[in-house]
């Protein structure tokens, strides 16, 4: 074989080795990237084993302790015009939720978990609670996330919630007309303006938006949330809740306290 030849052959197989190499750092870093998304989700799960109730779940961030909670707190959008979230936008708690109008845990959680605290909470002002369209459950659920984002620009986001989260709801689907009906039961006053926004293109965007910021962070089932940055997986009981918000509103006033006394 000509020398030329060779030599061609020796770097086309370097570029070619270095891409393979290139390839399978980028394919670890994506693999760690959502193992540590899950296993900081999953850590809260409720326990299945016998005789361990899920309120005995501690929230941790992965890499608790690093900074990874203070990250995830971030996520939290404080805008006063939000129409999907409840409570003060300055609360020392944002309790952010990820959820599917098809779930039945979220269901559950709708109606037996959230209007506890709601009135022991948000209505003190300690707690914001901001939705995050995060639909898994096929085409109705993607619709159902619209329309309610569409009642929110009325402000009936909380009432059509309630109706879609009433007992027997899901299972009479979410086609457009009965998403219609539950607008109506939800006092929807311009039900062709519900109609135009529900199957608008910024109702599309704000969907896309809530369920990229949940996979970014390795969200895979719902109901999941963060409260004051720490993940807890799944509709568990009310004491899990109140635990890991009286926990973030100590911390916050903790931090508040610090600032103060430093001058800043």
């Amino acid at each position: 074989m000509p020398a030329s030849t060779s030599s061609s052959s020796s770097r086309s197989s370097a570029r070619n080795g270095s891409s393979r190499k290139t390839l399978l750092a980028c394919a670890a870093v994506a693999v760690a990237a959502v193992t540590m998304g899950l296993v900081s989700w999953q850590a809260t799960a409720p326990d299945k084993a016998p005789g361990r109730s899920p309120a005995a779940a501690e929230p941790q961030a992965a890499g608790s302790g690093s900074g990874a909670g203070a990250e995830l707190a971030k996520l939290a959008r404080r805008e006063g015009g939000d129409k999907l979230a409840l409570g003060r936008a300055d609360a020392p708690v944002v309790l952010i939720e990820y959820s599917d109008f098809k779930c039945g845990y979220c269901g559950k959680f709708a109606r037996d978990t959230e209007p506890e605290l709601i009135r022991k909470y948000v209505d003190d002002g300690t707690l914001r609670i901001e939705w995050r369209n995060f639909p898994i459950f096929g085409a109705e659920s993607e619709a159902a996330a619209k329309a309610a984002w569409a009642a929110g620009q009325q402000d009936r986001f909380r009432q059509f919630h309630e109706a879609a989260y009433a007992p027997g709801a899901k299972e009479k689907g979410f086609g457009e007309p009965r998403l219609l009906e539950l607008a109506r039961e939800a006092g929807v006053p311009d039900l062709e303006r519900f109609r135009q926004d529900m199957n608008g293109e910024a109702a599309a965007a704000a969907l896309e938006k809530d369920r990229e910021e949940g996979y970014r962070i390795g969200v895979s089932s719902t109901p999941s949330f963060l409260v004051g940055g720490q993940p807890v997986a799944g509709a568990q009981p009310f004491g899990t809740f109140a635990a890991a918000i009286d926990r973030a509103a100590a911390k916050a006033r903790a931090t508040a306290g610090a600032g103060a006394g430093t001058g800043r």
